[in-house]
């Protein structure tokens, strides 16, 4: 007989799944995924469908000059943006994001610059995968980066599940299908729900019409009886909605921008407040592609970016301040992402066309509070293919949230990213294994002279003894040579780049050691 995995791999009716709690050997990490522990965690994913335009979104005022004759269709006015406190003047955000504006001033809101990965793809399909596997540019995964870290700690999924110690779902994506973040290798790690009335929207369905009295009869009886046993999850969501939270009043309704999101956060936060033992939740809003009309003609304050960016700003601000009112804030964190930024230059249509590294935004109470990273260098010799390069891999970010919310430690982060990537200190230290104490001070970098002809001097440090890479990216954000991937001491080295078999054009030469990362531009000519 067909045992459950099989059965969920091989039926399209089985959209749902348990996970079950292994034998860990890790206390921090059993104690932090125990179901119905007061004190569990949870993460709540928020994406970004289309590709946002990071540039309009968190402003870099100290490049405005030159951005300013780059995307002058679509550019903020200097005087109108929201500066914000903590950056020396020379960052701001869209002013449509009082939200963030908020959750920044209250020290709950950490931006992480120029997030991205080496040989970026323009797809949205691929990139979207690249995101949610946390794979290279060049692989291509199956499962995804939370689909392997529940697998990595529940085991036999979905044999046996729900039971008595693992009675709820693990991961919920609301609103939409389960996507391949939270898959295993063709097993979804967990369920989807559009409402919490009806969670498995079962009035109206197969559940509900009788089957024949045949060969095909007996065989859909088989399946509801399967199906059902999951369907468990279903009264356990149904019980958690019910409880009668009283939620903030701050959540978007009807037309406004996000209204769509902020049911779908509230919903998140009435399961949590009902008692609900799931770890993961997965939400999302779509538009970000906005190749054209991203603002409106003569208004950049307005058009479908700044809604789209009103619309998420004001859903988590209003999912914040519910989680503070429920007392159950110290428990939550929340992430963004996009599956890339947008170009540097903008089109003729008043809109940007798909780019690469953008920021991403960590929300909460126990993240780090204010900018990791520094403004994009934007040089004015920029063309219609130039990219923002990355200054972080997206995968130090997923590292980050394993390790320090989580509390994996580094071999067990390791083993869900498949490879090793530094953890970023963007979520405040509450575990027993981390990156432990950092020097105070960042790497430095500097390229000199630039422009150059055919070989240019590379200067840079190493502040933290271990793993130093030294990459060069061309415009569009591909790698195209790593003269340095060593173990380090901390000190002062150089090395002389020799560029003379690359084309003329701009370079951006990027340094990675451990969390500390810097970004410089430099250029070739004849």
């Amino acid at each position: 007989m067909m045992d459950r995995r099989q059965f969920l791999r091989t039926t399209t009716l089985a959209t749902v799944g348990g996970l079950t709690l292994r034998g860990l050997s890790n206390p921090v990490l059993g104690r932090a995924l125990k179901s119905g522990d007061a004190n569990d965690r949870i993460l709540v994913v928020v994406q970004l469908f289309g590709g946002n335009d990071g540039l309009n979104t968190v402003i870099p005022l100290d490049q405005y000059g030159v951005l300013s004759s780059l995307r002058a269709n679509i550019l903020i006015p200097e005087a109108q943006t929201l500066a914000l406190p903590g950056t020396n003047g020379a960052t701001a955000l869209h002013p449509r994001l009082t939200g963030f504006r908020n959750l920044w001033d209250s020290g709950k809101l950490s931006i992480i610059q120029d997030v991205g990965y080496p040989n970026p793809s323009l797809s949205h399909f691929r990139s979207t995968d690249i995101w949610e596997s946390g794979s290279s540019g060049e692989q291509i995964l199956h499962s995804g980066w939370l689909g392997r870290y529940l697998d990595s700690v529940y085991t036999d999924y979905p044999n046996g599940y729900p039971n008595a110690n693992v009675p709820d779902p693990i991961a919920i994506r609301v609103d939409g299908s389960v996507g391949l973040g939270l898959q295993h290798h063709g097993v979804s790690m967990g369920i989807s729900i559009n409402n919490a009335d009806d969670p498995l929207n079962l009035a109206g369905n197969i559940y509900q019409d009788p089957v024949a009295n045949d060969c095909s009869g007996a065989k859909l009886a088989y399946i509801r009886d399967v199906q059902r046993q999951t369907d468990l999850y279903g009264d356990r969501i149904l019980a958690a909605a019910q409880t009668g939270c009283t939620h903030s009043a701050l959540y978007p309704t009807g037309s406004a921008p996000g209204a769509e999101l902020a049911n779908a956060l509230k919903i998140v936060a009435g399961l949590i407040c009902g008692g609900l033992g799931t770890r993961i939740y997965w939400v999302s809003a779509t538009g970000f592609d906005t190749h054209s009309n991203q603002v409106v003609n003569g208004d950049p304050l307005s058009g479908v970016h700044a809604d789209l960016l009103q619309g998420v700003s004001d859903a988590i601000n209003a999912f914040q301040d519910d989680l503070q009112q429920l007392g159950l804030a110290d428990r939550v964190l929340g992430m963004t992402f996009s599956e890339f930024g947008r170009r540097i230059r903008s089109n003729n249509s008043r809109g940007t066309d798909h780019g690469a590294a953008a920021p991403m935004f960590l929300f909460g109470n126990s993240v780090v509070p204010g900018m990791l990273g520094s403004n994009p260098v934007i040089s004015p010799n920029t063309d219609s293919q130039t990219n923002v390069p990355m200054a972080y891999d997206f995968r130090s970010v997923y590292a980050s949230v394993l390790e320090k919310w989580f509390c994996l430690d580094s071999v067990q982060v390791a083993d869900v990213l498949l490879g090793s990537h530094p953890s970023l200190p963007v979520i405040q230290e509450a575990c027993t294994v981390g990156i432990g104490n950092l020097p105070a001070n960042e790497v430095t970098l500097t390229v000199a002279p630039s422009p150059f002809t055919e070989r240019t001097k590379v200067s840079y440090s190493c502040v933290v003894a271990g793993r130093v890479q030294l990459q060069v990216m061309n415009a569009m954000g591909q790698m195209v040579a790593q003269p340095v991937d060593a173990q380090l001491v901390p000190g002062m080295y150089s090395l002389d780049l020799d560029m003379s078999a690359m084309p003329t054009g701009m370079y951006f030469c990027r340094l990675q050691n451990g969390p500390f990362q810097q970004v410089r531009s430099m250029m070739k000519v004849r």
